[in-house]
């Protein structure tokens, strides 16, 4: 799991060190650095980030009342393993609420924005076409460009409760494109991710929608047949 030392960034008096480790720990589920099932060493993540329990637990805390994490017998704290049929339902709400981003996106994306959209599909289509493809990497730039598309929809409410989503997702997706490298190969993700940059850039919200229809369910149903989750 990769940290960075946040007792040694400039001091922010918006925010609270708790308030930084509690966002860390978030965009590692989020990008999906940390896979459902794995568990969290409090004193070890305390160590790597250079600063003291306190702030971990807080962090730990929120995460924890956000049913991004779990307390498990012992007092463990664990990413939730989720069942077929809970992947399933998030599934179907990502395609609503996503979709509608996507849409929002292509609706009224300005300049910054797309540049935002095209440089975050670049990335994604340079790191999956490599001849050694950086899977943690990918796994990032995966999240980094529909986070992209869905800021530039300018609904920052709507951007944060696809925040709530992929807390809850982030982890499972290592099981479509971390575990799962073959995904790569059939150029699939690269076609969906472009039809979806395409679809921004036109301005076409019909268009948009269905990729990020076709993004995830296609992604889903690839999970779901792995059998890899608990009934």
């Amino acid at each position: 799991m990769a940290v960075t030392r946040l007792a040694d960034a400039v001091e922010d008096e918006r925010q609270t060190l708790g308030d930084r480790v509690y966002d860390h720990v978030r965009q590692l589920l989020i990008s999906g650095r940390l896979a459902h099932g794995d568990r969290l060493s409090l004193r070890t993540l305390a160590e790597g980030l250079g600063v003291s329990m306190m702030p971990v637990r807080e962090a730990v805390s929120r995460l924890v009342t956000d049913r991004a994490l779990e307390v498990v017998p012992n007092r463990a704290i664990r990413v939730p393993v989720m069942s077929n049929t809970q992947f399933a339902q998030l599934a179907r709400i990502r395609i609503e609420v996503e979709g509608f981003a996507a849409a929002e996106a292509a609706r009224v994306r300005d300049a910054a924005g797309l540049e935002r959209v095209r440089a975050a599909e670049d990335r994604f289509r340079g790191l999956a076409e490599a001849a050694v493809p950086d899977l943690p990497a990918i796994v990032e730039a995966n999240q980094a460009i529909h986070f992209a598309i869905y800021e530039a929809a300018g609904l920052p409410d709507l951007v944060e409760i696809i925040g709530g989503l992929w807390l809850k997702i982030g982890p499972i997706l290592n099981l479509d494109l971390r575990e799962n490298p073959e995904r790569l190969s059939t150029g699939h993700p690269v076609a969906i991710h472009a039809a979806l940059r395409a679809a921004v850039e036109a301005g076409d919200p019909a268009a948009a929608k269905r990729a990020l229809t076709e993004d995830v369910a296609g992604a889903a149903e690839f999970i779901l047949s792995r059998r890899r989750l608990p009934d």
